[in-house]
């Protein structure tokens, strides 16, 4: 049987596709004070908040930064300060890709229109999006949506862009959490998990596998 060609390959951004380095981030600023037991639970700590203030009603990122890192240094007994926030949503634009995702990325490119659906403000994206190497049909913002995800509103209002259902495309995430369980819920059965590393596999959701982007073009016989 040939392989699922999509009318469009969909992808998270950060994380995904652009190193998002939150947790270089928190080391920065907080390495020298923290030994590395309690650095590494300030990390783990970090992302569960981030997740935590996502799921409300949407706000600027520049908040949900500042309230998950305030939140994270009340936990952890560490001192918080307004400017440590600011220093952390400031390197957000300067994060470049993953080493695998260029090539990846533009091979696929020359044959299916690729789109990002991105927990980002409009500001900030711009500057990551040029440093995948690829050109992109859409990029979509959680700030155009008014949601984040897991949210489906994000997911809804993409398809609604894109004039497409779940079936026409492949949403690509390294992230089950942030992406691949909604889409699931939403019923895209076509998905591909990127295993980054940073969660475990979880096959209930119905994905294919792929090590890096390296690998993404060879799901749609590319």
């Amino acid at each position: 049987m040939a392989p699922f060609r999509p009318k469009y390959v969909t992808f998270d951004c950060y994380g995904t596709l652009t190193n998002f380095d939150m947790a270089g981030a928190a080391r920065r600023i907080y390495g020298a004070t923290l030994d590395e037991a309690a650095m590494t639970q300030f990390i783990k700590n970090f992302a569960a908040y981030r997740l935590d203030e996502v799921l409300g009603a949407w706000k600027p990122y520049a908040e949900i930064v500042h309230n998950s890192l305030e939140r994270t240094c009340k936990a952890n007994g560490v001192t918080f300060r307004d400017e440590d926030a600011q220093r952390v949503y400031d390197e957000v634009p300067t994060w470049g890709p993953h080493a695998d995702v260029p090539a990846g990325l533009a091979k696929l490119a020359k044959e299916i229109p690729l789109v990002i659906l991105s927990n980002a403000m409009k500001s900030q994206i711009p500057s990551n999006v040029e440093k995948l190497g690829a050109p992109f049909y859409k990029v979509i913002t959680a700030e155009e949506t008014g949601a984040y995800k897991p949210q489906m509103r994000g997911f809804e209002y993409m398809l609604d862009v894109l004039r497409c259902g779940p079936a026409d495309i492949t949403h690509v995430s390294s992230s089950f959490r942030y992406d691949l369980m909604t889409a699931h819920d939403l019923g895209i059965t076509s998905k591909v998990w990127v295993n980054r590393r940073h969660e475990p596999a979880n096959p209930y959701y119905g994905y294919t596998e792929i090590a890096d982007i390296g690998g993404l073009p060879g799901v749609f016989g590319i």
